[in-house]
């Protein structure tokens, strides 16, 4: 499928992120409206909650898009998700009848705020990409032990801190915590000197469930996808993650885009996972492919300094895939939310420039990076992370908006007492 014109001239740029093709899902607010459900087209953001209120957009359960955020669309299920997406391609497509209703509603991108698409039931991050897990197993174990013995049967994962999810542009604060170097005799509580990032693909949870579902329903649940960022205090990570693993590490924050870019966008780019080493249990198992062909980038803007890209890899990187991580999720019988964002874990290429942390990068800080002028082994005070993802149609691009975040100087001790 090529490229869907629609009367919104910059969404017909070939190089432009939000094509009618893609639809993606956002909440918006600017000087004079309310934080508001909206959809972004070419240089635009329409408004929904006032298409829904004019009576130009009817969706059955209606009213869904009355409230700041996309879960009521979402628990309503997969049938309005497509009747939403095939009524707005009507509406916004070349030459349609309804312009002059639609028009007025559009607000120009550089005008609006944008806020965390969803309300976030619960967070669960995932070690699931096969590249990482082999490079910091083999920082840490050896490349002969790289791998724990669980690792090629099951998506590892921890439960994560859903109150720390922040919309992308939100600063981000360098943690304190008990850090333990290899001379130290004593842990000391200090300020996170290996603060680094994690580039991820998240996948938001738009159906709930009460009992164990196959990968092939876990993949019906799925509304869509963000670029997520899970930021990690690697040094306080080390001294904690044994016996039960990460926590205060990666509970900082984790950015997200600010866009949800719906599954439905993303079908022509459909992609297996890769040949298991070991095969999977039945429960496991792919229907068919389940991973995505999109391309990541990270970039890293020292403060008053030049973004240099530090990395590129792609989504089709991954060893287990979302629908594969939430299937495993519920094998317990763990229900699962609307709203429920799962992140992929690290999505690192074989190369030494496509991997997606600069734990990696610098090997653990060992070999620094060059960026434009000077280097990095983890990320300093004023950096700006962003993260980047977009999958190539013919003639159109789905892309899914920026990732970023600004890391601020840590608190003075905050345990202090005058």
């Amino acid at each position: 499928m090529g490229l869907i014109r629609s009367w919104v001239e910059s969404a017909n740029a070939p190089d432009h992120p939000f094509p009618l093709n893609n639809l993606p899902c956002g909440v918006f607010s600017t000087p004079d409206e309310d934080a508001r459900c909206g959809i972004a087209i070419g240089d635009f953001v329409l408004d929904l909650a006032a298409l829904e209120e004019a009576g130009v957009l009817e969706l059955p359960g209606a009213p869904l898009l009355d409230v700041p955020c996309w879960n009521e669309v979402m628990e309503a299920g997969p049938e309005v998700w497509a009747a939403l997406r095939a009524r707005l391609t009507v509406l916004l497509a070349e030459g349609s009848a309804e312009r002059a209703a639609v028009e007025p509603h559009l607000v120009p991108l550089s005008q609006a705020e944008l806020h965390l698409p969803f309300l976030i039931s619960e967070y669960t991050d995932f070690y699931a990409g096969r590249n990482h897990a082999f490079n910091v197993g083999t920082m840490f174990r050896g490349a002969e032990n790289a791998l724990p013995p669980n690792w090629l049967h099951i998506p590892i994962g921890y439960n994560g801190r859903a109150s720390s999810v922040v919309v992308s542009g939100t600063p981000v604060r360098r943690p304190w915590g008990q850090v333990k170097g290899p001379d130290q005799g004593l842990p000391a509580f200090q300020p996170s000197r290996r603060f680094d990032i994690e580039l991820e693909m998240g996948a938001v949870v738009g159906m709930a469930s009460e009992g164990p579902v196959t990968v092939a329903e876990a993949d019906a649940m799925i509304f869509g996808y963000v670029l997520l960022n899970d930021w990690s205090a690697r040094d306080i990570q080390a001294w904690e993650y044994q016996p039960l693993g990460p926590f205060q590490a990666k509970a900082t924050a984790t950015t997200i885009s600010p866009w949800i870019v719906m599954k439905a966008a993303l079908e022509p780019f459909r992609v297996s996972t890769p040949p298991r080493e070991v095969a999977l249990l039945p429960h496991l198992r792919e229907p068919g492919p389940m991973l995505y062909d999109i391309a990541l980038e990270v970039g890293l803007t020292p403060e008053a300094g030049r973004e240099t890209v530090i990395a590129r890899t792609n989504y089709r990187e991954m060893y287990y895939s979302a629908a594969q991580q939430l299937a495993h999720h519920t094998t317990s019988g763990c229900p699962m939310n609307v709203g429920d964002l799962l992140g992929s874990g690290t999505i690192s290429g074989p190369t030494k420039q496509s991997r997606g942390s600069l734990l990696e990068l610098s090997w653990g800080g060992k070999e620094p990076l060059a960026i434009d002028g000077g280097s990095r082994s983890f990320i300093e005070d004023g950096d700006t992370l962003v993260l980047r993802g977009q999958a190539q149609g013919d003639g159109y691009r789905i892309g899914f908006g920026e990732c970023s975040g600004k890391l601020l100087a840590a608190l003075e001790d905050p345990y202090a007492r005058n």
